[in-house]
This record gives structure tokens, C-alpha cells and sequence, in this order.
């Protein structure tokens, strides 16, 4: 029963907490060595990451039940049957960073998916916290990962293996970490990578999607190496510490857009196209 299932990522807080405590000590005496490392100095930026965070664990757990009973319902229909050993884990690790991989990808290029995952990138820093400020409503989960169970992934398995990658995903929001070795750099995301994916430059925009593997962007062509400083945020900053409004702007944006639309058209590219769509000008058209 899904309700009786233990939750990886609860387990994991006190390294959530510890993990931060340290990096505020590190930060802070690397950029009184001279390091060019933004640290903490924004508590109110802090305070709702971590406010996204807590609440984030209730808000998902509709959709980790959906995740679970849709997994149920196909588990009948398997290939075959991976068991619980090595074999079991391994293609559920694996199966559901690849899914995770085009679930984030989509979340970038589909706006009203964008609209659940924009809130972990409203922060105009990277830090640990900023790991926390994670999405409430998540439910195109529900189409990415039960598939795995016609694979023989236990519908059990499959909610440990993303409570493991989203654990896997917290140590690399950090500045403080500079570069791994480099064998470690090309098949694992590091924060390096995932700094990339957070910048709001032009070069890094909608680049490195992995969670714990980063060797799906450079097989799909998503890959950008970490050149230049990143500068965090979004292309257009939403200026809130208010958990709500962060949660909830981009599908307020969306509403408004299409109460506007002049044709059926119009509507589902707002909703459905990539972020930023706009209909074509009259000249255009």
C-alpha cells in the first residue's frame, strides 16, 4: 500500500540540514578568500526555498499516489519481471533517471509544464536551499515514470528510485563544489552541470536536463559545458519571496494570456507551446 511505503527524501533531512549548515560556513570563508561564490546573504531568498520545500512534501503526495496506483494498474501487463535484486534496482535507477531526463526536458519546453517546475528556478542564487524550492505540482510524473512497470519495475521500486534521484539531486546545487575528476564530470551531473542548467545566460538556457546521469544531454544533444560565470534566475525575474506567488505566477500568467487569446489557436499555444510563445503578427501571419 502506498501509504505504507517510507518516503527516501524524509529520511535524508537532517543531511538536508547539516549539508546547509556546513555550506554556510564554507561559502562564507571562501568569498573572504576572494572567491566569487554568492553564499547566503539573502535570507529572505533562503526562508522560501526552504518554506517551497516543507510544503512541497505534502503538495506531492497526491501525485506520488497517482504515480504508484498507475504503476499498479500496468505491473500486471510487464515484459517480464525484474525482481527486487540487483537486476531490479538497476533498471529502476536507470529506467527512471532516463524518464526524468524527458520529463525535465519537456517541463522546459512545454509552458504549461514550465508552469510546475519554474519555481525551482526563481531563485537568484545557487545554493543548497535552492535544491529545496522544488515544484507542487509535478503530475505529468504520472505519464513518465509508471511506464516503467510494464518493464518489471515493482511499483514500489519505482517511488524509491525517485525518492534516490531527487536525493542524488540536492548536493549539486552549490557553488562551493568547483570541479570532479573528469571521468566522473562526463557520466555523472555534477554541480558544475547542474550550475549550467540554472544560469539564465543565452548558452546555458534549457541545457543539461539529467538527474543523476548526464550522459542523456550529451546522447540528445542537450550538453553545455560550465565557460562563463552563471547568473541565476530567470530571463524575466519574478521579484517575490512569497512561496504562493512563486508556485502559482506562471499559471496565473498563462490564465491571462489566454483570456486575451482572439482564436482556439491562440490558446493552446499559450498553454501548450514553449514558454515565451506569442502569436504571430498580423504582417507575419
Amino acid at each position: 500500500m502506498f501509504a505504507e511505503l517510507p518516503d527516501p527524501t524524509l529520511y535524508a533531512v537532517p543531511f538536508f540540514v547539516l549539508a546547509i549548515l556546513v555550506e554556510v560556513v564554507v561559502a562564507g570563508r571562501q568569498r573572504k578568500a576572494g572567491r566569487d561564490v554568492l553564499g547566503y546573504d539573502d535570507r529572505r531568498d533562503t526562508a522560501a526555498s526552504l518554506t517551497m520545500g516543507i510544503l512541497s512534501t505534502v503538495a506531492v503526495l497526491p501525485v506520488n499516489a497517482l504515480v504508484f496506483a498507475v504503476a499498479g494498474l500496468l505491473f500486471p501487463f510487464r515484459l517480464f519481471d525484474a525482481g527486487t535484486g540487483a537486476l531490479g534496482w538497476a533498471l529502476a535507477l536507470v529506467g527512471w533517471d532516463l524518464a526524468y531526463y524527458w520529463n525535465h526536458r519537456f517541463e522546459h519546453e512545454i509552458r504549461v509544464l514550465w508552469a510546475c517546475h519554474v519555481n525551482h528556478h526563481s531563485s537568484r542564487k545557487y545554493n543548497f536551499s535552492t535544491a529545496l524550492r522544488q515544484p507542487w505540482t509535478p503530475y505529468a510524473a504520472v505519464f513518465f515514470f509508471p511506464p516503467l512497470a510494464l518493464l518489471g519495475v515493482s511499483p514500489w521500486l519505482i517511488l524509491m528510485s525517485g525518492g534516490i534521484n531527487l536525493i542524488y539531486q540536492f548536493w549539486i546545487h552549490t557553488e562551493v563544489i568547483t570541479r570532479l575528476p573528469r571521468w566522473f564530470e562526463f557520466v555523472f551531473n555534477t554541480a558544475s552541470h547542474h550550475r549550467v542548467h540554472h544560469g539564465s545566460n543565452g548558452r546555458y538556457l534549457d541545457k543539461n536536463y539529467g538527474g543523476i546521469l548526464i550522459v542523456w544531454d550529451r546522447l540528445f544533444g542537450t550538453f553545455e559545458e560550465e565557460r562563463e560565470r552563471v547568473v541565476y534566475g530567470l530571463t524575466k525575474n519574478i521579484d517575490t519571496y512569497n512561496p504562493l506567488r512563486i508556485a502559482f505566477h506562471e499559471y496565473a500568467a498563462i490564465a491571462r494570456d489566454v483570456v486575451k487569446s482572439r482564436s482556439l489557436r491562440e490558446v493552446v499555444g499559450y498553454v501548450f507551446g514553449p514558454p515565451g510563445w506569442k502569436p504571430a503578427a498580423p504582417s507575419e501571419r
